[in-house]
């Protein structure tokens, strides 16, 4: 029976799911959330922190867009930290702590006040398809929804089986039941299905650690910050003196590595229960004993769940043990001789689709109106969830609109780096992004998201004419300070000799705008964010301009579309092997086509041809 009709129809509360809702509804449409707990929207299943290297530019890149992760970790985040600081702007990323439990509530809230979204405690387990396009969703309790789009962010609740050693228990998370009906669908309609796994360490009870051994882990002062709409407006710097927690500094030791190796028969992962893949780039405690076992000692942070707590997160020490050998590895750590433990460590396995059956606006390419986001992707961490959330949700908006989808280029953000490399090349593991990941980290750094997507979240409706304003005012603000310090000369002594250089030079001479202003009297900028731009700016635009010819043969190539009927056995020149995979994977542009793994420069150059767009 249907008893409503919505626009967009989104499936799972958590990180992908909420960026996907709030997205499709603050663009107009009527969305649905459909979540197994209404209490559970925006629960931290594993790290109550947000960021970290790449993925603190992705939250900024989802701020930019007009999402909401960004403003939640900095109203309720009580450590902030700036990672790689000793390395360039390019790789540099923030990271912050967050209190789970209001972290959780300020999503709720927002998702329970924003217009034309509508909560639906109900389980999604069949999603009825007619001609190709999304029709509706049935719930189990056999209610149908209509709805012109459908977005699945399902993330490890879908056949969700949890391990402690050797008892397997079904659910999405500890003490949560998973979904199921959904896999059914998925078969029925011919995807192919994979199992991943990822864990979760025990939580810890802080009055029983010893903390006068370890060492401290302070937040940075002044602390950064994620949203650019956060006070103070404007700016992606806290003022300083924010009051933040500390976190602590511990290591594994021998005895700690030798009651693993003893009983690594027993763990999910070693003792044969576990087909699923782990994420290579976040493993298991065992894991790492197992791959690096001439390692003396791992590092572990312990890592407060918020100020109303006493449960610590002790990061880097996820494990499948049984849980009374867990108590013996945690003992066998300094500062944890006496811990007792709250929630026991797990692994889980569940069900993904991979994202290679995704065009890269995250629309499936079976089904017209069915997309995918976040864990359910192949992908691992609260962050590159959202940015695919947010860009599902989008589409899907558009797609109820019969509008044309938008999807993020490599050279511009993360998220498109991110989203490329899934829907292209696809998943043997986990996935989780690095600076290393793009080939124009030197342009798409931490400091410049709002620069770089302010234009499109405000084209989308999702920024408001107000803030869009102020990014332009602050953008003709720091175009006019570089042209001027690009002018402007100043002697200075080289060895015996004085020479004259532009300010902008002497930026990529390790000087400051600091030492512009105290050496030579030159203003400044005032607006601390310019100020920070402009000098960025200034010292990386050499290096910029070089990525930038190294990169731009591969730029034509990302705005050479592919026409989306087109015939590959018609393109001559094509081996079988290059039009299995072009047919296969149906890139829309020629550059996400010569990123496909086996299509080789031959393949492009006769697909170009073809197009018209070589001589």
């Amino acid at each position: 029976m249907v008893v409503d009709e919505f626009d967009v129809v989104v499936i799972g509360g958590g990180h992908a799911g909420i960026e996907a809702a709030l997205a499709s509804a603050r663009m107009g449409a009527k969305t649905a959330m459909f979540v197994l707990n209404a209490d559970t929207i925006g629960q931290m299943s594993c790290n109550p922190a947000i960021g970290g290297i790449a993925k603190g530019i992705v939250v900024r890149e989802i701020d930019a867009l007009g999402g909401e992760m960004g403003k939640a970790i900095d109203r309720t985040g009580i450590q902030f930290k700036m990672l790689n600081t000793r390395k360039g702007k390019a790789v540099q990323s923030p990271r912050a702590q967050a209190d789970k439990k209001r972290y959780r509530e300020y999503m709720k809230k927002v998702c329970e006040n924003q217009e034309n979204l509508y909560i639906k405690q109900e389980e999604v387990v069949d999603i009825i398809v007619r001609n190709g396009k999304v029709e509706a969703v049935r719930t189990s309790l056999g209610v149908e929804y209509k709805t012109k789009a459908v977005v699945v962010t399902t993330g490890t609740f879908l056949n969700g089986v949890i391990y402690i050693g050797d008892k397997m228990i079904p659910g999405g998370r500890l003490g949560e039941p998973r979904s199921e009906g959904l896999s059914e669908f998925y078969r029925r309609h011919g995807f192919p299905l994979m199992r991943f796994k990822t864990g979760t360490p025990a939580r810890l009870d802080k009055r029983t650690i010893d903390f006068s051994s370890l060492e401290v882990a302070p937040g940075d002062d002044p602390p950064p910050k994620f949203s650019f709409w956060t006070e103070p407006v404007g700016s992606y710097w806290f003022e300083a003196g924010k009051e933040q927690v500390n976190c602590w500094i511990t290591y594994t030791t021998p005895k700690t590595h030798e009651i693993i190796r003893k009983n690594l028969h027993r763990t999910a992962l070693y003792g044969g229960l576990i087909k699923g893949i782990g994420p290579r780039y976040c493993p298991s405690i065992e894991d790492k004993i197992v791959k690096f076992p001439d390692k003396e000692r791992h590092q572990i942070f312990l890592e407060p769940e918020g100020l109303d707590t006493i449960e610590i997160y002790p990061n880097g020490l996820s494990t499948s043990l049984p849980e009374e050998v867990q108590w013996e590895m945690y003992r066998s750590i300094p500062g944890l001789e006496n811990v007792v433990l709250i929630r026991p460590a797990y692994a889980i396995e569940y069900d993904v689709v991979p994202p290679t059956e995704l065009y890269p606006t995250l629309e499936t390419k079976k089904i017209r109106g069915l997309f995918h986001a976040g864990n359910f992707n192949g992908t691992t961490g609260y962050e590159e969830a959202a940015g695919q959330g947010i860009v599902a949700g989008i589409n899907a908006a558009l797609r109820a609109f019969g509008k044309e989808p938008i999807y993020l280029r490599r050279d511009e953000s993360y998220i498109g780096v991110m989203i490329d490399d899934l829907t292209t090349k696809g998943v043997t593991e986990p996935y989780r992004l690095f600076t290393s990941r793009s080939e124009y980290r030197l342009y798409i750094r931490q400091d410049n998201a709002i620069l770089r997507l302010a234009k499109l979240g405000r084209e989308l409706g999702l920024l408001s004419e107000e803030q869009y304003k102020l990014v332009k005012e602050l953008e003709r603000e720091i175009e006019k300070w570089k042209e001027f310090y690009k002018t402007e000369r100043i002697s200075v002594a080289v060895g015996g000799d004085t020479r004259s250089y532009s300010i902008a030079i002497l930026m990529t001479m390790n000087y400051t705008l600091e030492d512009v202003k105290e050496k030579f009297g030159y203003e400044i900028p005032e607006h601390p964010y310019v100020k920070e731009e402009v000098e960025i700016q200034l010292k990386y635009e050499p290096y910029i301009e070089r990525e930038r010819k190294l990169n731009e043969k591969l730029k034509k190539l990302e705005d050479v579309r592919i026409p989306e009927d087109i015939d590959y056995d018609k393109v001559p020149g094509l081996t079988k092997e290059a039009r299995e995979k072009l047919k296969k994977f149906k890139p829309i542009t020629v550059g996400q086509a010569s990123r496909i793994d086996g299509i080789t420069p031959a393949a492009i150059t006769a697909l170009l041809v073809y197009l018209g767009k070589l001589d």
